[in-house]
């Protein structure tokens, strides 16, 4: 796999750089393609700029689609103006430099942004006692990201690619993922069971704001100093705070930890941030239901990954053995689902 096959493409992707950076030239001295993404690819590039604000040698990482995407996912000019929005609001994200518009010249959208270094390899950071501070810290540092994230709200410029904001997000999310469940023909009982019980609880929102909609370990870029980055915005949507809460502090996404935000530490560190940021109280009592609805929009998702490499349409292990944790997410949906 090579992201620049030949002399031409080479060339033509130089050339944008150039222009799109304000230089005189750029050479791209290394493309390197990084570890992960079953959705998207990111290629790393070492360059060396020729005048310009970017003079000099950079390190930066170009996204990309992989052979096959998601239809719920968003295309990478919307992805680079979320992280325009999100880099505008503090929110820790790699620096969003140059996207594609008006000029595709790999023959499938891209944008362009600054490398950032770190990890986001969900073992270890689940298991590292130093990482950001330790794992108190980094918790509480992780509440505060995502309360910054959920100040942006509708209505802001350059974001109207967005559904609409939703008027009752409980509701149209279980109508949206059990369409789903039905639209792949697959019997799903506990699952229905879990849509079922979610149905019967009133879970009312008091907000609409921006949900990453992946808040969670692995997507985020960790080092001994903290949170370098907020990664993989494709799924954002307008929603409830609490949905991201709850995915975030879900039994499924701590990775076997008994530590209950996101693996790494206690859900009271993760409050605590989140509340000092935002300056109001989590609804404790609903973020139980959006962990339930965690557990079943991740089932359903792991059975529209594994169906992309059954069907023939993407041959990939990491795809194939999504499918393999469904049973264990069954198991989830029963214990909350009473």
């Amino acid at each position: 796999m090579s992201l620049l096959p030949d002399d031409a493409t080479r060339d033509r992707l130089t050339g944008w750089l150039a222009d799109r950076a304000g230089a005189r030239s750029v050479v791209i001295d290394e493309t390197r393609l990084l570890a992960g993404g079953a959705i998207q690819q990111n290629w790393k590039l070492v360059v060396r700029v020729d005048g310009g604000p970017h003079d000099g040698v950079q390190e930066w990482v170009l996204r990309t689609d992989a052979q096959a995407v998601l239809s719920h996912s968003h295309g990478r000019l919307d992805e680079f103006a979320l992280l325009k929005a999100a880099f505008a609001a503090g929110v820790p994200v790699p620096e969003p430099l140059f996207s594609c518009v008006g000029q595709v010249v790999l023959g499938r959208p891209y944008f362009v942004m600054r490398l950032v270094r770190g990890t986001t390899a969900p073992r270890r950071i689940v298991r590292g006692e130093t990482l950001g501070g330790g794992r108190e810290a980094l918790t509480e540092s992780l509440g505060r990201i995502l309360a910054r994230i959920h100040t942006i709200r509708p209505g802001l410029s350059g974001l109207d690619f967005l559904p609409p904001p939703p008027r009752a997000p409980m509701p149209e999310l279980i109508a949206d993922f059990r369409a789903r469940v039905d639209a792949d023909g697959t019997a799903r009982p506990v699952f229905e069971w879990g849509f079922h019980h979610l149905e019967q609880l009133d879970v009312p929102t008091d907000e609409i704001v921006l949900c990453h909609n992946d808040f969670r370990t692995g997507n985020f870029m960790v080092s001994e100093r903290g949170v370098e980055a907020v990664l993989d915005w494709e799924f954002a949507r307008w929603g409830d705070p609490l949905a991201d809460i709850g995915w975030f502090c879900s039994k499924c996404w701590r990775f076997n930890s008994p530590h209950e935000a996101g693996g790494i530490g206690s859900r009271a560190a993760f409050y605590r941030g989140y509340e000092a940021e935002c300056g109001r109280r989590i609804a404790r009592d609903r973020v139980q239901a959006w962990e339930l609805f965690a557990a079943l929009r991740w089932g359903v998702i792991a059975s529209e990954q594994a169906d992309r490499h059954v069907s023939g349409r993407e041959h990939n292990l990491e795809l194939a053995l999504t499918g393999q944790i469904i049973p264990e997410l069954e198991l989830d949906i029963l214990e909350l689902a009473v």
